[in-house]
């Protein structure tokens, strides 16, 4: 219930539409009642004056234009009201998505964020549908059939009333035992989504390896584990539907058959007649229909706990970042300082990072190197607070990074991740998510200075050329250069590197570094690389080892100081010596 009522937060605007649904289905389940009642008086009537015909005509009409309007007007209303609902969940999710940390995405993968917000999220909506109409409509149903019942013969009634527990049983029971199937199939789910997520992502070495085969095995043994759930669940709840059956049509014959020898004046029950006999089978088939539709309810209900379950873990995810209440708006200046900084991705005591102290100032161009895992992109994530350090304390401009209004820090600390995303659009688009207000001249001295210009130009669309997804119809270079453009856009006082220029040739990257130093002179530059000569001109360069600083200096410095420096710079050039090269 606490899980319902945290979801219901998202309903909003579209609460009057969900009452107006369950206002109609009320008034659909009086006329609904009411009707055999009306009809019973109109069968003990016939063949006795017109103008009783004529009333009891005229009413039951009446009730049907009712029951009509009463159902189409609460069908309108439950749509409106369920999508509207499911619309705004979806938006709350999403927003909720976009202001986590990167502490909290590492905790849900991307199939399953895709689960909750499709399949989830679909479950919910038809299990609302259901609730605001059917979950009404259903003990409506039963009460005031009951009560019409025993208005009509208590004597009889009392057989609905004795059946009502025992079926109640039977549908529990059913219940019960497909329960475990029907939650258990939406981790299944995310494996589904996250065999197809990653195949359609990395086709092109799918083909490369030529293992289709081999994915198309794993997608359909993730396939096959869905359907055996949900056939094995299916399979339990079937039954549903021939045991409501089973003692409807039972009720059925047992009240025909007591209704006559009572109507016969055989047993002494009181009255009755053709037409009350009539009305009371009327009421036992809706109390005995509207069981079965609660069996139904519990069942889509059952499967979406589930899916309500898994969406509020997503919206009572807190962001492990967290904003002061009253925030630092404006970055000073480019200056950055690591003041005995650690961290860790898997709590304390794990830290990747150790025991970090680093001054770098404002306009400098700091290099950082170090083996695979050693923790260089964790380090800088720090810088624009992806991440929050476990102790220590990072500053940037002098101030704490944690005193800063989490989005004016990152617009002045732009960053060039290792893997380069572009989105489908144009490239003009792509580039103005650095600078939405950019003029024409500012994007294309950007790309000059990122050496995309040129290739760009050679496009016939030039800077309206668009972009596929993740931007395939470009090579891994331009894509590079692109996200580096980019970020100039953003004029920031702090230009993260990483590793971004891997895929360009020595002489594009030197034209880059060159324009660079031109043309942000005062901001501060930090740049990864695997490569000694893509950071040799630094101010300053950093060896990490296995999360720890193993030297600091220049280059000419390190030669002579660092043996690891020392080891990849003669790697690289094949060299057999030492030496300040």
């Amino acid at each position: 219930m606490n899980t319902v009522k945290y979801l219901l937060r998202s309903l909003r605007e579209n609460k009057k539409a969900a009452v107006l649904s369950m206002s109609f289905v009320t008034l659909e389940v009086v006329c609904e009642c009411i009707l055999p009642f009306v009809l019973a008086k109109l069968i003990d009537s016939s063949g006795v004056e017109w103008k009783s015909l004529l009333l009891y005509g005229g009413i039951l009409a009446a009730l049907a234009g009712v029951l009509l309007a009463s159902g189409i007007l609460s069908g309108k209303f439950c749509a409106r009201a369920a999508a509207g609902f499911c619309a705004n969940l979806r938006e709350d999710m999403f927003g909720k998505v976009q202001n986590y940390s990167f502490s909290n995405i590492d905790r849900f993968s991307a199939s399953g964020l895709v689960t909750r917000m499709t399949t989830d999220i679909t479950n919910i909506q038809n299990a609302f549908s259901m609730i605001i109409r059917i979950a009404v409509r259903v003990p409506l149903m039963m009460v005031f059939s009951v009560v019409m019942a025993f208005a009509v013969s208590p004597s009889l009634a009392w057989i609905f009333v004795a059946c009502i527990p025992v079926l109640g049983g039977i549908i529990v029971l059913i219940l019960l035992k497909s329960f475990p199937y029907m939650t258990r199939v939406f981790k299944k789910y995310d494996r589904l989504n996250a065999s197809v997520h990653e195949n359609v992502k990395g086709i092109r070495v799918v083909k490369t390896y030529v293992r289709e085969e081999y994915e198309n095995v794993k997608f359909a043994r993730a396939a096959d584990d869905v359907c055996n759930d949900f056939v094995r669940g299916e399979k339990i709840i079937a039954w549903n539907t021939p045991a409501v059956n089973l003692f409807m049509y039972a009720c059925y014959i047992v009240i025909s058959v007591l209704g006559a020898y009572v109507i016969a004046g055989r047993l002494p029950w009181g009255s009755l007649t053709t037409g009350e006999l009539s009305s009371l089978i009327s009421y036992g088939i809706n109390i005995l229909s509207a069981l079965m539709m609660l069996s139904m309810i519990i069942v889509i209900i059952s499967m979406s706990a589930a899916s309500a379950q898994r969406i509020a873990e997503v919206l009572r995810e807190e962001s492990a970042i967290i904003t002061p209440e009253k925030p630092i708006t404006e970055i000073e200046d480019g200056t950055i300082d690591f003041e005995n900084v650690y961290f860790g991705y898997s709590g304390e005591g794990n830290y990747i990072l150790e025991n970090i102290g680093l001054q770098i100032r404002s306009g400098e161009t700091l290099g950082i190197i170090g083996g695979t895992g050693s923790g260089k992109t964790s380090l800088v994530n720090l810088i624009s607070r992806l991440y929050d350090a476990a102790a220590g304390c990072v500053k940037v401009g002098g101030i704490d990074v944690r005193e800063y209004d989490s989005a004016s820090l990152r617009r002045s600390v732009a960053v060039v991740l290792q893997k380069n995303v572009l989105f489908s659009g144009t490239i003009r688009e792509n580039l103005q998510w650095g600078d939405a207000a950019a003029s024409e001249q500012e994007m294309q001295r950007a790309c000059e200075i990122a050496q995309a210009d040129g290739y760009i130009r050679s496009f016939p669309e030039g800077y309206d050329t668009y972009l596929e997804e993740g931007g395939v119809n470009l090579s891994g270079g331009q894509k590079q250069r692109l996200c580096i453009a980019r970020a100039l856009l953003r004029k920031p006082k702090v230009l993260i590197l990483d590793d971004s220029t891997s895929a360009v040739d020595t002489k594009t990257e030197a034209l880059i570094r060159r324009g660079l130093k031109n043309y942000l002179p005062e901001t501060t530059k930090i740049i990864i690389a695997q490569r000694i000569s893509s950071i040799q001109e630094a101010d300053k360069i950093l060896v990490l080892e296995k999360g720890r600083i193993d030297g600091v200096g220049t280059h000419a410095e390190l030669m002579k100081s660092n043996a690891i420096y020392r080891e990849i710079y003669e790697t690289q050039n094949g060299t057999g010596g030492g030496g300040n090269a």
